[in-house]
């Protein structure tokens, strides 16, 4: 069979490659298409190279065609992936900074809190365009497969308003699965369980071990006597025993969507390790990021050595793509965990919700399973994040500042550390620090610079949990044009 594949942010060197030698570990998809578009003409030329070398080095019929022209990349695609950040990482770095100044202390940023809200308003606009291009030249019915951050506001704006078949997909519940299957002594596939809820907010409210099932005592136990996720996990181990479920997310991720760990900075430091950047370093994935800002560079001559090996070499990770457009169209099917509208599949979380819940996948597309109800503890989690998203999808469609800051007020970091005028404050400086990448708020920008001027918010010098100062946008400018 031979269909186009398209990857949009395809300059995502690793995860691209990851993505198709998936596809191509599928015998029958050995005769596809697979279309790299990107606007990054350097890093496109380099995945181009490494797909090109995989298809030839196996013998394989597959066409790779890369362009920086979306249009002509999506025109006929019948599969689309996307990977993309906008603004890259000097906006990345405003995401994480000025929330800082405010006391908002982020390791991530890219999901809700302050950092992942104006991350939504910058790439939601880019998503509409790509669904725009989608419903006009790809093939009808195309399924967009997004993998970009944040995952429940693109996949809303693209499920609402976009006009396209989409699904969101995440690996955070195959992670979290390893681990479980780890400090139980199980291999990954004699585990089984049931995780719902939403993206970065999923819970495994089932688990069973060889068939056996493992309630909350025995896997508190497992946690905390692991050597090394007794010290990195310790969020989401105290989670565990309040909620009595473990949570998809990392020690970093989870710490940022809940308003109890990273208020106060005398207390960040007993819920963290820095022994890597995820689990809670203030910042910690922009230092990570800006550090290897060119990795691409030094690991270019690694990817395409590896791309040298024949594809049996190669095993096939578990990201969900590959399984999902498998068996769509072989008719093989595929349980995962799709991000998607709730509509009742589970009861407690409202309709209009990006969830996150199992499902099964053949030639009639995503069927998800319906009637899941969350512990009390993690729907009223989920229910406060479901809000900040909807209102910051609202905020992003219409332009809307007034929104926006509500948004950001009701995020349960924020609200936890600002008062509503330091959040008015944060919100416009965030505004028109980001004012390049946000047109639909290019009539709100002169009069949010005249209230930073007259604003009396004071901010603050807060180093938090880091150990190392992220570099300013400034520097980070600076590499992009030495780079370029």
């Amino acid at each position: 069979m031979s269909f186009k594949v398209t990857v949009i942010g395809a300059g995502s060197v690793g995860f691209t490659k990851t993505l198709i030698s998936d596809l191509l570990k599928v015998p029958e998809f050995a005769d596809c298409e697979f279309a790299l578009t990107d606007i990054n003409a350097h890093n496109l030329d380099m995945v181009k190279q490494i797909i090109e070398t995989i298809v030839s080095v196996n013998k394989l019929p597959a066409k790779v065609t890369a362009t920086t022209d979306r249009r002509a990349a999506l025109t006929g695609a019948r599969y689309i992936m996307s990977c993309v950040r906008v603004g890259g990482l000097e906006a990345f770095a405003t995401d994480v900074n000025i929330p800082l100044k405010y006391g908002v202390d982020q390791c991530v940023g890219d999901t809700i809190c302050a950092g992942g809200i104006m991350y939504g308003q910058r790439n939601i606009p880019v998503i509409l365009d790509f669904c725009k291009d989608i419903r006009e030249v790809a093939e009808p019915g195309a399924l967009f497969l997004n993998y970009a951050n944040p995952m429940a506001m693109n996949t809303w704006a693209a499920q609402k308003y976009g006009g396209v078949n989409v699904v969101g997909l995440c690996h955070g519940v195959q992670h979290g699965a390893h681990q479980i299957a780890e400090v139980l002594g199980v291999t990954d596939d004699e585990l089984d369980y049931v995780c719902s809820g939403i993206n970065h907010q999923t819970w495994y409210i089932d688990i069973r071990a060889k068939g056996r099932r493992i309630e909350k005592e025995e896997l508190i136990a497992g946690f905390e006597a692991h050597p090394v996720y007794s010290k990195t996990e310790k969020v989401r181990i105290d989670v565990l025993k309040r909620f009595g479920v473990y949570s998809t997310e990392s020690n970093g991720h989870l710490s940022e969507y809940l308003p109890w760990y990273r208020k106060r900075p005398d207390e960040i430091n007993r819920w963290i390790d820095m022994s890597h950047w995820i689990h809670g370093e203030t910042g910690g994935y922009l230092r990570y990021s800006t550090e290897r800002r060119n990795w691409f560079e030094t690991d270019f001559p690694v990817f395409r050595e590896e791309a040298a090996k024949p594809l049996s070499e190669y095993k096939r990770t578990s990201e969900h793509a590959s399984y999902i457009i498998e068996a769509i169209e072989t008719g093989r099917v595929y349980r995962g965990h799709f991000n998607t509208r709730n509509n009742g599949i589970i009861t407690n979380l409202p309709d209009d919700a990006i969830i996150e819940s199992p499902g099964y996948v053949d030639r009639f597309g995503i069927n998800m399973i319906e009637g899941i109800t969350l512990p009390t503890a993690c729907a009223a989690t989920c229910s406060v994040s479901v809000s900040v998203q909807r209102m910051s999808v609202e905020a992003a469609m219409a332009g809307d500042i007034d929104m926006l800051k509500l948004a950001v007020l009701h995020d349960p970091l924020v609200g936890a550390i600002c008062t509503p005028d330091e959040v008015w404050a944060l919100v416009d400086e965030m505004v028109v620090a980001q004012a390049q990448w946000l047109p639909q708020y290019a009539d709100a920008v002169p009069a949010a610079k005249e209230r930073l001027a007259k604003s009396t918010v004071k901010t603050r010098e807060w180093e938090g949990a880091a150990r190392k100062r992220v570099r300013p946008v400034e520097e980070l400018r600076e590499l992009g044009n030495a780079h370029h």
